[in-house]
């Protein structure tokens, strides 16, 4: 500007400068303040549709694969579920951090044009104020020493639940660094860095980066927990390598043998030698049948697992070749299987069948103690009566009318525990208006023994209210409980009481709860 003095023409442009150079200033302030606010929109609408696809895709296809694969993934989604409860916490919090510092720094959510929130936004003393005692930067508050304490609940979780899981490992190095509340700037503190003396615009979008990258961690986890147990379909706890093949062939005659590895799996990554060919995860061969005796054959059975280590099972199996079919009967060994299933339940009548190679199947006798047996002609109804085994004796005479015994030993289980169900399941949900409609119900699911349950009583409990004992097997009498339950509030049916027929004199267990929630 021109020195000396001047006109008043030349003040009053001197003084339009100064007013337009503080008004260009403001409006950069202003834009500035517009660009974060966009930000903070965008940060907002990935994190919600983050937290979408967690809820809605993985986290249920987790759940489902608990359900239907236990020993697999079931562990695995209990871990999810306690992680995902305190990401959840920290976020929740944040949330109300943002509310509180809003409302400090005077800042009116209703409104839409954000130069009308232009001094709230660009407000440093609320941020400032909330997370420092008494504004002072040494001293952070009880708000900001709980927001890192929630951070560091995930992290430390993280590590001290997966930090022995190498396929997590990323997991691990994502939550050390986007939750590290340790680092510094400048020489200031995380907390003192990120919010103190800020404008409320930077306070809010620095608090929704933690929420973003927290639910990302969530996503993160999910999909690494999936993609793991995607190669640990073929990391059996137990192996061992299964030949299916006749013990006794015709010379001369065509035979063959089936060989896999238990529980069977068709991947690419299982590769079985010894055999002529393979197909679809199963080893064929056909056996040798040219000379008379005993031969054998052997191979191994390759498994590489996810970490590319190869592993090998090795098997052997071995069968007779024997001359014609006149002396079939003169060979001897003795079967019996279980009809049902590989143990004998505890006073039930288990069907079971038997025979021995070359003798009169009609001349056979079953006997054993701690059981009571019925039938014969090579088929038994065998009633255990005590004891968690038993020891059966298969009795014959061959074709040249010796004696021919031979004996097995099954496990013995009591019956399972029923499960209470409403139409078919354990875990219902349902409208509020439909709960009265239904009825109680009680089975032992994939149970092979004919057997009928009826459901003669239970009791109902709905939150707020004590549960009431219902006669029958109607939820009809408790319409009036149901009447004001809300979406999301859980119902409980619990201690179900049942008569069963086609269990002899034995009583059931107890039978499991029915969650129904209302929709």
């Amino acid at each position: 500007m021109a020195k000396g003095k001047q006109t008043p023409r030349q003040k009053m442009i001197n003084l339009m400068y100064l007013v337009f150079i503080a008004m260009l200033a403001m409006q950069i302030d202003q834009e500035i303040l517009r660009s974060y606010s966009d930000t903070n929109d965008s940060l907002y609408k990935s994190r919600v549709l983050t937290q979408n696809n967690n809820e809605n895709i993985f986290e249920k296809t987790l759940k489902q694969k608990s359900e239907t694969v236990p020993d697999t993934y079931l562990s695995r989604y209990q871990d999810y579920l306690a992680l995902k409860e305190k990401i959840d916490a920290l976020v929740n919090s944040i949330d109300t951090n943002k509310n509180d510092i809003k409302l400090a720094a005077g800042f009116n959510s209703q409104e839409k044009d954000i130069t009308n929130n232009y001094p709230a936004l660009n407000n440093t003393e609320a941020s400032s104020k909330y997370f420092f005692t008494n504004a002072e930067e040494t001293k952070p508050s009880q708000k900001a020493t709980a927001l890192i304490q929630a951070m560091n609940n995930v992290k430390a979780y993280i590590n001290e639940k997966f930090g022995s899981d190498p396929t997590l490992k990323e997991l691990i190095n994502i939550a050390n660094s986007s939750l590290d509340t340790n680092k510094k700037k400048d020489n200031r503190g995380w907390i003192q860095y990120k919010f103190y003396n800020q404008p409320l615009i930077a306070s809010l979008s620095n608090l929704e980066i933690i929420q973003a990258e927290a639910r990302n961690l969530q996503s993160n986890a999910l999909i690494l927990m999936l993609q793991e147990k995607v190669d640990a379909t073929i990391k059996f706890n137990q192996y061992e390598a299964l030949v299916s093949a006749p013990t006794d062939v015709q010379a001369g005659q065509p035979a063959q043998a089936v060989v896999m590895l238990a529980n069977y799996s068709n991947s690419n990554k299982i590769q079985i030698n010894g055999v002529d060919r393979q197909e679809n995860g199963k080893g064929f061969k056909t056996l040798p049948t040219g000379s008379i005796g005993k031969q054998t054959f052997s191979g191994n059975i390759f498994l590489t697992d996810a970490s590319g280590k190869q592993t090998a099972f090795p098997f052997t199996h071995t069968y007779n070749v024997i001359s014609g079919p006149q002396l079939v009967k003169m060979q001897t060994g003795a079967i019996l299987t279980a009809d049902k299933m590989n143990v004998l339940y505890r006073g039930l009548p288990n069907p079971m069948s038997g025979n021995i190679l070359g003798a009169d199947n009609s001349q056979l006798s079953l006997s054993g103690s701690g059981v009571n047996i019925s039938g014969n002609s090579g088929k038994w109804l065998v009633t255990p009566t005590s004891g968690t085994s038993v020891t059966l004796t298969l009795s014959g005479r061959g074709p040249r009318g010796e004696s021919i015994s031979q004996q097995f030993t099954y496990r013995v289980k009591g019956l399972p525990a029923p499960q209470g169900q409403i139409r078919g399941k354990g875990d219902v949900a349902m409208p509020a208006t439909s709960v009265a409609n239904q009825r109680v119900e009680a089975d032992i699911p994939g149970f092979e023994f004919p057997i009928t349950i009826n459901v003669t009583g239970f009791k109902f409990r709905v939150p707020g209210r004590a549960g009431v004992y219902v006669k029958g097997n109607s939820l009809s009498e408790v319409s009036g409980l149901t009447r004001n339950l809300r979406p999301g509030d859980n119902a409980v049916v619990y201690d179900i009481e049942a008569v069963a027929t086609g269990i002899g004199d034995q009583r059931l267990k107890n039978i499991s709860n029915v969650t129904i929630q209302i929709l």
